[in-house]
């Protein structure tokens, strides 16, 4: 006997199910990345011969097979990202950066450092130097020393502008070591600020007109609100510039200018900026006893404790996880050690440090790098639109 075939009409409700069915909406199906795929992700792992898994995942399909969105999106980066300032001095600074990748934060780091302007001194007209250190070194020495002076009221000195009272500021120097004393140190404490501009003569005027000095200032600096009761001075007193011996003098001028660390380091505002990833020691077993007690002993950076479980018993707890610098001295003490600690750094949490050469508050440097960054997205969206 032949078979005959049965035809079976698919209803527009199924049709409609398998349109919209997904494996991951089953109740027995697991949702996210599996437990090792989401370490990977996330964590940088330390070994003890070299770190495994230290870049980021940025492609969004990564583990779209899984259904898993590893998209950047604004609503989510707005809820995740986050600064905690865990210390503010006036010149050091200590944050923690949430939620962003390693590349958002190096370009704060490479904002800081240079792009970011302050005022130093550009040019140096020297009268007289007697001292043993040359002109070309001591003009150099002057450079380097940090001005405070906020950027944001001055202009940039172009090569076809006249130095005047918004674009330069002036500091006399002129100190002598008279003949029979011993030998001075010349601090910059020493460096007087000229709110009227340069006094040196550039060209003598005649009878009826004043001679030409190396500035035209129209108005005097300390005119100025900002400066009224705030004199421009070097961010430290105690810099050393040279020593004097007896007999010797040295009589100058420096003209500081605006300018960003991209063209010479002496204009870049931080001594430096740096971070690193939030450190993760996980105890993958217990230690106790005299164990616990080596593992404390072996730790330089103090990131272990001993705590008291009573009854004659001690355990070795993660106290100052911070702290560690991942020297991996915990997991060299042999193959079981290695496989009790697990030292990892979290990829997204960056502990950021912004030391300022004192010309600025680093907080006030911090707000000024995100206004640059802020332009520079701006700036590519114009041009992509």
């Amino acid at each position: 006997m032949g078979t005959k075939e049965v035809t079976r009409i698919v209803t527009d409700e199924e049709k409609q199910f398998a349109k919209n069915f997904n494996i991951f909406d089953l109740p027995d199906v697991p949702t996210g990345l599996p437990p090792h795929l989401e370490l990977q992700r996330t964590r940088a792992v330390c070994k003890n011969d070299a770190p495994i898994h230290p870049t980021s995942v940025l492609y969004s399909g990564a583990y779209a097979s899984m259904g898993v969105d590893n998209s950047v999106r604004l609503e989510n980066f707005s809820e995740d990202f986050k600064v905690d300032v865990i210390s503010l001095t006036e010149t050091d600074m200590v944050f923690d950066m949430i939620g962003v990748p390693a590349g958002i934060a190096n370009a704060f780091r490479r904002i800081l450092l240079a792009e970011l302007p302050s005022m130093a001194i550009e040019k140096v007209f020297v009268a007289n130097n007697t001292s043993v250190i040359q002109d070309e070194v001591l003009a150099h020495r002057l450079g380097l020393i940090p001005v405070a002076a906020d950027p944001r009221l001055f202009e940039y000195l172009s090569e076809n502008d006249q130095p005047n009272e918004k674009n330069t500021i002036v500091f006399k120097l002129h100190v002598k070591c008279p003949k029979g004393d011993p030998r001075r140190k010349v601090l910059t404490s020493e460096l007087k600020w000229l709110p009227n501009g340069s006094e040196l003569v550039k060209e003598s005027g005649g009878s009826t007109t004043k001679p030409k000095t190396y500035t035209s200032f129209s108005h005097s600096q300390d005119s100025f609100p900002e400066f009224a009761n705030n004199p421009i001075t070097p961010s430290f007193q105690d810099i050393l510039i040279a020593k004097l011996g007896p007999g010797q003098e040295i009589e100058l001028e420096a003209h500081a200018v605006k300018g960003i660390g991209k063209t010479h380091a002496k204009w870049s505002p931080v001594a430096t900026a740096w971070y690193r990833m939030l450190p993760e020691v996980i105890l993958l077993e217990e230690f106790e006893g005299k164990h616990a007690e080596e593992l404390v002993k072996v730790c330089p950076k103090k990131v272990f404790d001993i705590e008291d479980m009573g009854q004659g018993r001690k355990r070795a707890t993660v106290a100052r996880p911070r702290d560690c610098s991942l020297c991996r001295e915990c997991i060299r003490e042999g193959v079981e050690w290695a496989k009790q600690v697990d030292l990892r750094r979290v990829k997204n949490h960056f502990i950021f440090t912004i030391e300022s050469t004192g010309s600025q508050p680093p907080d006030v440097l911090f707000n000024e790098a995100v206004k640059i960054l802020e332009d520079k997205c701006e700036r590519v969206i114009s041009e992509l639109s």
